[in-house]
């Protein structure tokens, strides 16, 4: 997978798409590399970036991931975000238990190496911010109002599953496996996991099981599960195959996308009703968009639609 630095991520730019100049947002992270996608800038690519710690999941890690999909969110010239393990062997080995649970020097959920000192009170304080952190990294994925993309290859594990559960759509390789590894190292899986994947595969023997035994899934059982959409031979097929979809997401009403995207999130916590009324008075006032014009004109005239920057 072709990638370029962060630097130079962060310093390219205005970019040009259909005549049209791009604003130059800034991404720059070392855990993360970012870059705009060649054919469509509107697509942003970001990779996880810790190839040699198997992209093991610090704070660090959270902390840039929450700011990059943030930034995502209310960046006007980003209409769809594609996400992978870069150049790792797998996508994630999980949550580095060195710098988090070890008291490393990171920082981490005890708060640095002073953070063994203290008293259970005091450090329970302490790792409960540290928790709520970094449940709001991975549901900034849930919560940038434009779609995620994710491409999985070989291990997903522990926070992986996380990461996964709250993007909008996933493919993985046929190498792929899955594991809620959290219960074989005495702890409960307290990031997503747990509250997202029953929605997502509607099975719940099988969601305990993989709670409760920590065993490997493989990619054919998480797509009968429907937890993935599709599974590809390697990580360049599913990279393409998820770059794909992303493109066409992004040539679409980016008003239209961001509602849809709204609204399923909003029906899946709600009852049907709710749904219903959630959608109906964002309707209301989007269907004046003129997104919708030009859409509909488009369509009637067999002609690609322009939609402006958001």
């Amino acid at each position: 997978i072709q990638l370029k630095s962060a630097q130079h991520v962060a310093s390219a730019g205005p970019w040009l798409y259909q005549g049209k100049r791009l604003m130059a947002q800034t991404y720059q992270f070392e855990t993360l590399e970012v870059q705009r996608n060649a054919e469509d800038p509107r697509v942003l690519e970001v990779a996880l970036n810790r190839p040699e710690k198997l992209n093991a999941m610090n704070n660090q890690l959270f902390m840039e991931l929450k700011q990059c999909l943030s930034t995502a969110s209310t960046d006007p010239d980003v209409h769809c975000v594609l996400l992978h393990g870069g150049r790792a062997r797998m996508f994630t080995c999980g949550l580095d238990l060195q710098s988090e649970l070890a008291g490393g020097d990171g920082g981490g959920l005890l708060g640095g190496p002073e953070g063994g000192k203290l008293d259970v009170s005091r450090r329970a304080l302490r790792m409960e911010k540290g928790i709520s952190e970094y449940q709001a990294a991975i549901s900034s994925l849930e919560g940038c109002c434009k779609p995620v993309v994710v491409a999985l290859h070989s291990g997903v594990i522990g926070g992986g599953i996380d990461l996964a559960c709250a993007a909008d759509i996933r493919y993985c390789t046929e190498d792929t496996f899955f594991c809620i590894a959290e219960v074989n190292i005495g702890i409960c899986a307290d990031i997503g996991t747990l509250q997202r994947l029953p929605k997502i595969v509607g099975n719940d023997s099988t969601v305990r099981e993989l709670a409760l035994t920590g065993r490997r899934m493989k990619s054919a059982e998480a797509k009968n599960l429907g937890l993935v959409g599709e599974v590809f031979p390697d990580l360049a097929a599913c990279v393409a195959a998820s770059r794909k979809v992303c493109l066409e997401i992004a040539s679409k009403s980016p008003i239209g996308v961001i509602g849809t995207k709204a609204s399923l999130n909003y029906s899946r916590d709600h009852t049907v009703q709710e749904g219903l009324d959630h959608v109906r008075l964002w309707n209301v006032l989007h269907l004046q968009s003129e997104d919708v014009k030009r859409a509909v004109t488009a369509t009637l005239s067999k002609k690609t639609p322009t939609f402006s920057r958001l």
